[in-house]
């Protein structure tokens, strides 16, 4: 009878073995259709997303525990024109051009999916332009905050901290949408000349009409636009 109840028990415990192992090799099996290239990509955001999260958090904490008056971001970040002031304007084309880039990149990956190399190239550049037009109006917002006093270490409006976390924050994005521009024109001319489509692995292409590069480049950019709203939403209008 003894010897009947450890058979039973080795039964059980080869069967609990042997689900768990199938489990496992089920989620392997899984993770194994998916490209090495998106899955380090998702990492990569996963990674970029916990640390633009630290810094928007520490923004908070500065903001928060400050016995000095924080700026008025309808102040600090209006335009000057013809003797008025509009509030917020900048940042709103910055955001709307941003936001549009969006929309140009799922067009481009679209298209990908199709192997429409021309249409896919002629988005992907227009993301670019948009992207490089993005960075070039946050340039000037830096120029003229800066020509008028506002440092890292101080600042004419109010608390100190506002300086620190302005350029830590949108320098920091600001770098991941300059490198987002310069790779959306390295893969758009690699499309352009049918890289994509050769019987040949290159750099950022795994050819044989393989367009994926152009759909991880597509998951770094609305990352990137994603990122904004959330800089945009606490930076500027809180």
């Amino acid at each position: 009878m003894e010897s009947k109840f450890q058979g039973q028990d080795q039964t059980l415990l080869q069967q609990g073995h042997s689900g768990f192992a199938a489990d496992w090799s089920s989620d392997q099996r899984v993770f194994k259709k998916v490209s090495w290239g998106k899955a380090m990509m998702w990492i990569l955001l996963l990674s970029d997303t916990f640390v633009f999260a630290c810094f928007l958090v520490a923004y908070m904490t500065a903001r928060s525990s400050t016995t000095v008056d924080w700026p008025n971001a309808s102040e600090v970040f209006a335009l000057h024109i013809g003797g008025h002031n509009f509030p917020l304007l900048l940042i709103a084309i910055m955001t709307f051009v941003l936001i549009s880039s969006s929309g140009t990149m799922a067009m481009a990956v679209n298209n990908a999916y199709r192997k429409a190399r021309v249409p896919t190239a002629l988005l992907m550049l227009a993301t670019a332009a948009l992207g490089a037009a993005f960075v070039g109006m946050q340039a000037f917002e830096w120029t003229k905050l800066i020509s008028e006093g506002v440092r890292p270490w101080e600042n004419p409006w109010g608390a100190e901290q506002f300086g620190a976390s302005f350029f830590m924050i949108t320098g920091f994005h600001g770098t991941h949408v300059t490198i987002g521009v310069i790779f959306l024109v390295i893969i758009a001319r690699k499309v352009w000349r049918g890289d994509f489509d050769r019987d040949e692995r290159s750099w950022l292409s795994s050819g044989n009409g393989d367009y994926e590069g152009v759909e991880i480049m597509g998951l770094y950019w609305h990352f990137v636009d994603l990122v904004w709203v959330f800089i945009f939403a606490f930076f500027y209008l809180w």
